[in-house]
């Protein structure tokens, strides 16, 4: 089945279908939005109606894009001056409409915001290229197709034809096919740059564009090589991440899960590149992609380690004195920010049914472990902060009720920006205690966000789903 359904006159209609869950992991999820305490506060009718609008915006891009200038570098009017002159160099070698309207975020000093045109009304060709739901998802903002992405075309597939591009949401499509009557969504059209033959007869390892996008159904500019150095994209709440953290010139600061690199290079911004950056990621693929990025925004202050934060900790004080790295001994940091490994459910778009809801569950144990290491780590009268990019209580809220449980010296502090929502009921926190919690709940205004609202009034709630938590320890 393939859907394209392009609405104007009323852009939040769904273009996509809803995202495609298994049934235990949706109704896990419902049971998280119609739990007691948010039924008592909001009303059944109301909790029912937030969650079928977030099974409908998770499939959908947000209605912008966000880029984190390096400030570090050069001042932000600067960053959107050469940006713009980027794009419009873009504009002219292309016969695609970018955008090249960007505006600054009203409440966030490094936050460039772009528009993202979209859905269109392009219209599906008869011969067409099936990708992978992650591949697909970035296409919607703004990417080209990769060759390692695509997992079917067309059987006499050459070099320069026009096709059309479909999303596999449920990854049941086998690689090499010509052709794929399952579940899958148009995403737009594009030139292939590669004949069906490089893609699928090599023993090669794939790269490069393996189609290149010229009508896609969301329109937003490719950042492909332009300004890397000074224009970082990356999610608006992420960024946000970095200033509730907030660290101060000279300060030795810890990011317990650092990959692949952007809140630990945006840290190192805040702190004018003064002060030590550790960065410890237990996966070395990954963690060479936070040297990689900081090399790129030029940041000296960051030490990259591939090393599990679970094991970060250590008392053995004699040991220690042999190395700068880890294991470190107890409250070595000033700052220590755990974006915590976690399922994912507020990733936007996603389409794909990938979860399963033992995997969903399994983060919970392995999110307190690296909370406890986190703890010891920091400094007495240090800030900790916790976020991840799900939706679900029993990954964000219920870790707030464990960790003040747990950690009575631990005590929840205002956050600054704060532009999200504030924290969801359901985990036995007090009214004020959710209101020092910033969760970002697209949710909330996926019906008001009219594609005719300013982007500045639209940029901080129509987001991925995220969250954030603050605390002291005293």
């Amino acid at each position: 089945m393939s859907i394209i359904c392009c609405f104007q006159d009323n852009p939040k209609m769904p273009v996509f279908p809803i995202i495609s869950l298994k049934s235990e992991v949706r109704e896990y999820l419902k049971s998280v939005f119609l739990n007691k305490e948010l039924l008592a506060a909001v009303g059944h009718q109301e909790a029912e109606q937030r969650f079928e609008r977030l099974l409908a915006c998770l499939s959908h891009p947000p209605s912008h894009t966000c880029v984190r200038a390096s400030t570090h570098l050069a001042p932000l009017d600067e960053i959107r001056q050469r940006l713009r002159e980027e794009l419009k160099k873009q504009l002219c070698s292309s016969s695609a409409e970018v955008p090249v309207e960007i505006v600054p975020h009203p409440c966030i000093p490094d936050v460039l915001l772009l528009p993202v045109d979209g859905p269109r009304p392009v219209q599906q060709l008869q011969s067409g290229v099936v990708v992978g739901a992650l591949c697909g998802s970035a296409v919607l903002r703004g990417a080209h197709v990769y060759a390692p992405g695509i997992v079917a075309s067309p059987k006499f597939m050459k070099a320069g034809d026009v096709v059309s591009v479909f999303s596999d949401i449920d990854g049941r499509c086998t690689r090499g096919a010509t052709s794929f009557q399952g579940h899958k969504v148009f995403v737009g059209n594009g030139v292939a740059e590669m004949d069906r033959a490089a893609i699928f007869c090599t023993k090669e390892p794939l790269k490069g564009v393996g189609v290149r996008m010229t009508e896609p159904l969301y329109q937003s500019p490719s950042f492909d090589g332009v300004l890397p150095n000074l224009a970082f994209l990356q999610n608006l709440p992420s960024v946000v991440v970095g200033h509730v953290l907030g660290p101060c010139l000279g300060e030795r600061v810890l990011d317990i899960c650092a990959a692949p690199g952007g809140k630990t290079c945006h840290i190192a911004s805040l702190m004018k590149d003064q002060g030590e950056v550790v960065a410890l990621d237990k996966i070395r693929n990954k963690i060479e992609r936070v040297r990689q990025n900081a090399q790129m925004l030029q940041l000296q202050s960051i030490k990259v380690f591939c090393f599990d934060g679970v094991k970060a900790v250590s008392s053995d004080t004699e040991k220690l004195k042999e190395t700068d790295g880890p294991p470190f001994p107890p409250e070595s940091f000033d700052r220590v920010l755990l974006d915590a490994p976690c399922s994912g459910l507020g990733q936007r778009p996603n389409m794909a049914n990938t979860w399963s809801l033992k995997e969903i569950c399994s983060y919970q144990p392995l999110q307190r472990k690296l909370f406890q290491a986190a703890v010891s780590l920091l400094k007495k009268g240090g800030v900790l902060v916790y976020s991840t990019c799900t939706v679900t209580l029993a990954e964000n809220e219920e870790q707030v009720a464990w960790a003040l449980k747990t950690f009575p010296y631990l005590t929840l502090q205002p956050q600054e920006p704060h532009i999200g929502a504030e924290g969801m009921p359901g985990a036995g926190l007090s009214p004020e205690q959710l209101r020092l919690l910033q969760r970002f709940s697209p949710e909330l205004s996926w019906e008001q966000t009219q594609a005719n609202t300013p982007l500045p009034d639209r940029a901080s709630t129509d987001t991925i789903g995220f969250f954030i938590a603050k605390f002291l320890k005293t």
